[in-house]
């Protein structure tokens, strides 16, 4: 693994206001994500996944690797008419046609400098030494572009994918530099040890609902709330981010509650989300196989409520 990064990046405390889901975010509610060197070993890795909810890794991915899988992706993106070919590999503009973000599985599926950075190499060694046991990933790969606007509503991962092993960690990748402006992803502190996370919410499925009351299928869009702040008034804590480069990348939990900022620059973030989990274990059937069915029609079961 690399060396903890020693780029100088910018502290929260000088990034001036911050908004997420176009809410302001109290300066005084806001905090650094706490950083671990790659370099550090299982246990201490171990350790902060268990004390924080997530363990972040500054400089994970060699940068020209990086640049490599954005060339890549970027260029399919492009071929569908969502970003500015010319700007790439090092810029990456909106067209008129991304207004907001968007997930493709399926240009995930079909790098392979993706599928080399997140399914081979140092991400899987990583996962396999932190679960201590052989490991398996999901088919389906959440890799965004993100245009300027709202960020994603807090959420804990829980509730889109329980169908199958609770021991299943998401790797949150930037695939850019992604300042406070271009709206970096946010934790909330301890999160993962709140009872309403851990003994309600993170029990419920996103694609169940009560066929008895009327309930319309895809109702609940998996959102804890969509106002950050006053989600961190009822639970506590603070919001972290920090100032990312590309290459960092997050582990984290289930029930660790996270969103991201607004972008609020003139270009476009691009990360993926990536799962991992024992390969003995069973999987979610939504997120697996050659042509997963995600959030679609079949994954939607009717329970009496």
């Amino acid at each position: 693994m690399g060396a903890l990064d020693t780029a100088e990046r910018r502290p929260v405390a000088s990034a001036g206001t911050l908004h997420a889901r176009e809410v302001t975010l109290d300066a005084a509610h806001l905090g650094e994500l706490r950083r671990t060197d790659p370099e550090a070993d299982v246990a201490e890795l171990q350790r902060r996944l268990d004390d924080d909810g997530y363990v972040y890794l500054p400089g994970f991915h060699d940068p020209d690797d990086v640049r490599g899988v954005r060339a890549d992706v970027g260029a399919r993106f492009a071929a569908d008419g969502l970003l500015d070919a010319d700007s790439l590999p090092d810029r990456l503009v909106a067209t008129d046609a991304l207004r907001k973000p968007s997930v493709r599985s399926d240009i995930a599926h079909t790098s392979g400098p993706l599928t080399e950075l997140l399914y081979r190499g140092r991400t899987m060694a990583l996962h396999q030494a932190l679960f201590g046991e052989p490991v398996a990933h999901f088919s389906y790969t959440w890799l965004r572009v993100v245009p300027p606007g709202p960020g994603t509503a807090p959420h804990g991962d829980a509730v889109f994918m329980n169908r199958g092993t609770p021991r299943l960690r998401t790797t949150w990748t930037t695939l850019t530099d992604t300042s406070f402006e271009l709206g970096g992803l946010i934790i909330l502190e301890g999160s993962h040890r709140l009872p309403e996370i851990a003994d309600d919410y993170v029990h419920r499925d996103v694609d169940t609902y009560c066929e008895n009351t009327g309930e319309a299928p895809g109702q609940w869009d998996g959102a804890l709330s969509h106002d950050p702040a006053a989600l961190r008034e009822w639970l506590g804590g603070r919001w972290l981010t920090a100032d990312f480069r590309a290459g960092d990348i997050i582990v984290f939990g289930m029930s660790t509650v996270h969103g991201s900022l607004d972008n609020t620059s003139e270009e476009v973030r691009m990360s993926s989300d990536s799962r991992y989990q024992p390969a003995s274990e069973p999987a979610d059937e939504r997120w697996i196989g050659p042509d997963p069915i995600a959030h679609g029609p079949d994954a939607k079961k009717g329970i009496i409520c």
